[in-house]
């Protein structure tokens, strides 16, 4: 770009020594208009180029090698499958636009993004999104953001509203579509993150991942913000989000009935951000398999607490899906709970308990503290070559106590008082 426009920059000097002088103003005012765009273009972010495979090499020109140490730490067994997993996020707020982030940064396969709404001078409280990108769809401004922060992340966006119909069936649509992993069993996507701010579409991801069987983690912060909350949710095997429903949506009122006018929820970058870091550490657990997968982690900022809980599907459940999704565990529940135990079992018979290092530079070796002493000689193991002797005594041997001559003529005057006392006693 910036060598296209020198070069239109130099067709103009040209054209305007040719010109005659009275025509030479509108050419000067083109120059300078593309001496702007030169400018712009000079201070346009350098996009890095595309990393094919990632590296455990320890350079700054590696931007995988601080995450592939989780791998050489024994944290992760294998973080590279990170670029096979597709993730979709919906809703790009608050929460769901760190979410993103996040996960761009780690280097995650391919990330389908959900939002109908645009960016306002409103949500400039909160992080991620830049003033200049007011008036773009959160959709696009957030593939704007995350293709500069890692291109090697695969970038879907929708800007549509999944509670209609028309919507639904486009997010149905896009999460079976299996072009990214062709061979993958069930849905499209691994995961899907819930980071909606109303229970309308909250019901909405439920029914479709209830409908795909597709296991999906919800996340929220309280209209206050100084509270929030994860939640794994895997259709059958535990709740859904119909099973206990919050009293807002049991009781069947119209939550944007109780929106007043003037009033908005209070917004804080500091718990939306907290939540955000929760749910992705729960996503990476999830797919890369390390760590304990929290069921559902809560937070609350006034005082530091961070509640945990799990809760089993409810067999009254008003969702029909639910329902069919419960059925279908528990008829697999006996073949999958004997597989577990022959794999625990296989497991223990083919641990071999080894040394536990298997270099030993030092040559250190444990002696067991019933065997003799002597070494192959016959001599003590502490002995010293012949000429030499030991200064200060061993710290193993006891040593007793001396017995001083003065402690001797003590005892030899209380021997005499004795007998002379023994013999006033048999005069008398």
């Amino acid at each position: 770009m910036e060598v296209e426009l020198k070069g239109v920059l130099s067709d103009l000097e040209a054209l305007r020594r040719s010109a005659p002088a009275d025509q030479s103003d509108p050419i000067d005012k083109l120059q300078l208009r593309i001496q702007h765009l030169t400018n712009l273009a000079k201070s346009e972010p350098i996009r890095r180029s595309k990393v094919k495979n990632m590296s455990v090499e320890v350079v700054d020109s590696n931007p995988y090698s601080r995450l592939m140490a989780l791998q050489r730490m024994g944290i992760v067994e294998n973080y590279e499958r990170i670029r096979e997993f597709s993730v979709a996020i919906v809703g790009i707020g608050g929460v769901g636009s760190v979410a993103a982030e996040m996960l761009t940064r780690c280097g995650i396969g391919r990330l389908l993004l959900y939002d109908y709404d645009t960016v306002e001078l409103a949500n400039m409280n909160r992080l991620f999104f830049r003033p200049e990108q007011v008036g773009m769809t959160k959709t696009d401004a957030a593939v704007q953001t995350l293709q500069d922060i890692n291109p090697d992340v695969v970038l879907e966006s929708y800007t549509l509203n999944i509670t209609t119909v028309q919507g639904f069936e486009t997010f149905m649509s896009s999460l079976t579509n299996k072009s990214f992993s062709p061979n993958k069993e069930g849905s499209g996507v691994d995961l899907v993150l819930s980071c909606v701010d109303n229970y309308e579409a909250r019901m909405v991801v439920n029914q479709a991942c209830n409908e795909l069987n597709q296991t999906w983690m919800e996340s929220g912060v309280s209209e206050d913000a100084v509270s929030g909350h994860i939640q794994l949710l895997i259709p059958g095997e535990t709740a859904c989000f119909a099973c206990a429903p919050p009293l807002v949506v049991a009781s069947g009122v119209d939550e944007r009935t109780l929106k007043r006018e003037g009033v908005c929820a209070a917004s804080l970058p500091t718990t939306m951000g907290v939540v955000a870091g929760l749910l992705v550490q729960n996503t990476l657990k999830f797919l890369l398999k390390f760590g304990y997968v929290s069921p559902y982690l809560g937070y609350n900022s006034l005082k530091d607490f961070f509640p945990t809980m799990e809760m089993k599907p409810n067999p009254q459940c008003s969702n029909s899906a639910c329902l069919e999704r419960q059925k279908e565990y528990m008829l697999a529940k006996p073949a999958r709970d004997a597989a577990a135990r022959a794999k625990k079992e296989a497991e223990a018979l083919a641990t071999v308990q080894g040394p536990l290092h298997d270099d030993n530079e030092w040559n250190i070796s444990v002696v067991d503290d019933n065997e003799t002493e002597n070494d192959a000689d016959g001599q003590s193991a502490g002995a010293l070559p012949e000429g030499l002797v030991r200064e200060l005594p061993s710290a193993d041997e006891y040593q007793k106590p001396t017995v001083s001559e003065e402690t001797n003529d003590k005892l030899d005057d209380l021997e005499e008082l004795r007998r002379q006392l023994e013999a006033l006693n048999a005069d008398s």
